[in-house]
């Protein structure tokens, strides 16, 4: 009998392959193996073979869950970085529009232009967004430094450092989701091979490209400098190979909403786009039909409430046949498209600008459904640019923005030249703890004055349909400001 329990131990355990890491553990679960015995049999032994029957024949998914990989992309488009990063379980971070200048970074044309007519147009636009935001900026500085002198006592290079970034908050409205940006994400196996997936599967070429590429870094050496640098060691081995050799694009996600955007088309009339305010809470209603209002949403460009109405005057029956379409083309493997995550308290339509998006987009406790990009909702105007008599230059790039961005017609490359400053709309599902973290977090003086007005809005919505549980909510009216704490 045994009378006392062995010696405690917490082992933190040093950097491996991701799909070894994740086999290493699970074999540590199934066995009555240490951890120094699970990974000395593991290296011993191939994880291939463990991968393609647990995880790939058998569907262990929980597995994947287990091995994570830090994967870094480099000079990616702005609209490249936001897909990478519309995933819930996601865990990364991108280079900063608020505190970073992106006027001489080049920028993304894509290959579908390359001869044509359009790419003239393509470039001159962009050069025009671009030309804008450096002169923009430049003045913006001189402006907020009279609104708002040096304290006695700060620092002067933290004083500049504050009023360069409230200068990048004003003049990154004319950012095009062209330019480059670089992230780092930090994801387990099995968020990457969705990810993968996704990319596969979209209708944009460079994330098919990114897709492809991001195969093929998994089945390679990783780049080992950590290792290098603290004295060598052994060479470093592909992070998933297994993995690689299974990512596929899914005819589900590839087809399924150019099938609901044409039922859509040919179903709901609609003599123009009601008008909606920036955040509109939706009061609660039957599953069925959120379920329904939902998928045509993403389809179309309408607001939720529009949607719902038409939703709402159908039979069971139609709405049923737009469930029918969604899932008709499931796989066995596939799983629910994002839309039918449905069932939380709590809808908001938001409509704010690309930037805002960009920037709440981060928020993965709730369900976020964007429509596609547009320059049809038109731009926001921040009002700085009018009291500093900048409007007129902002209003002519903009305007140039939004013709090019029609004249290349209703493809992947006229998505490119849309700037942070014009509109999109978006829904975010969630309980109450995310509404108050949302609204708690963003409110506060340090935020960007665009998604401070959307937090605060929340929180007023809420007040009038819950004022108790509003009133819970600590937040900071958009007055309120300190431009110079960052």
């Amino acid at each position: 009998m045994i009378s006392s329990l062995p010696r405690r131990k917490i082992i933190t355990i040093g950097p491996m392959p991701a799909e070894k890491g994740a086999y290493a553990l699970a074999r540590y679960s199934r066995s009555p193996e240490t951890i120094e015995e699970s990974i000395r049999w593991v290296h011993t032994h191939s994880s291939e073979k463990f991968w393609e029957q647990y995880y790939f024949k058998y569907g262990h998914a929980s597995i994947a869950d287990l091995g994570h990989i830090m994967v870094c992309f480099e000079n990616i488009s702005e609209l490249a970085a936001i897909e990478l990063e519309d995933e819930p379980l996601w865990d990364g971070q991108a280079k900063s529009t608020r505190y970073q200048d992106f006027s001489n970074l080049g920028y993304f044309i894509p290959d579908e232009l390359a001869g044509s007519p359009l790419e003239r147009i393509y470039r001159e636009t962009v050069g025009s967004l671009l030309e804008t935001y450096t002169a923009q900026h430049h003045r913006l500085k001189g402006h907020l430094a009279e609104q708002h002198p040096r304290p006695q006592g700060m620092n002067p290079e933290e004083y500049h450092r504050a009023i360069n970034a409230r200068a990048f908050d004003l003049s990154r409205y004319l950012l095009p989701l062209a330019v480059p940006t670089n992230i780092g994400q930090v994801v387990n196996v099995r968020t990457l091979e969705k990810q993968i997936g996704r990319l596969l599967s979209s209708s944009t070429p460079e994330l098919i490209d990114i897709g492809r590429e991001l195969v093929d870094s998994c089945s390679v050496a990783p780049l080992n400098l950590w290792t290098e640098l603290v004295g060598g060691g052994p060479a470093a081995e592909p992070v998933a190979p297994t993995l690689a050799r299974h990512a596929r694009k899914s005819e589900y996600l590839a087809r399924t909403y150019t099938d609901l955007g044409q039922w859509a088309a040919e179903r709901i009339r609609l003599d123009s786009i009601d008008s909606a305010p920036p955040v509109d809470l939706i009061a609660p209603h039957p599953l069925l039909e959120e379920v329904v209002t939902t998928l045509l949403y993403r389809v179309t460009q309408a607001p939720y409430r529009q949607i719902l109405k038409v939703v709402q005057g159908w039979s069971e029956k139609e709405q049923h046949e737009v469930v029918e379409i969604a899932l008709r083309r499931r796989g066995e493997k596939d799983d629910l498209l994002r839309e039918f995550r449905s069932g939380y308290p709590l809808i908001f339509d938001l409509l704010m600008d690309v930037g805002a998006f960009r920037d709440l987009h981060r928020h993965r406790r709730c369900q976020q459904i964007r429509q596609s990009w547009t320059v049809s909702l038109g731009y926001e105007i921040p009002e700085p640019l009018r009291l500093f008599g900048l409007e007129s230059d902002y209003d002519q790039a903009m305007e140039g923005a939004g013709r090019a961005s029609r004249a290349l017609g209703p493809s992947p490359a006229a998505d490119y030249l849309v700037p942070f400053g014009y509109r999109v709309r978006c829904l975010f599902k969630m309980d109450f703890a995310q509404a108050d973290y949302i609204c708690r977090l963003r409110s506060g003086v340090k935020g960007h004055f665009s998604y401070r007005r959307i937090a605060w809005a929340m929180k007023e919505a809420l007040a009038l349909q819950y004022p108790f549980l509003a009133s819970k909510i600590v937040a900071v009216p958009p007055h309120v400001e300190d431009p110079l704490t960052r």
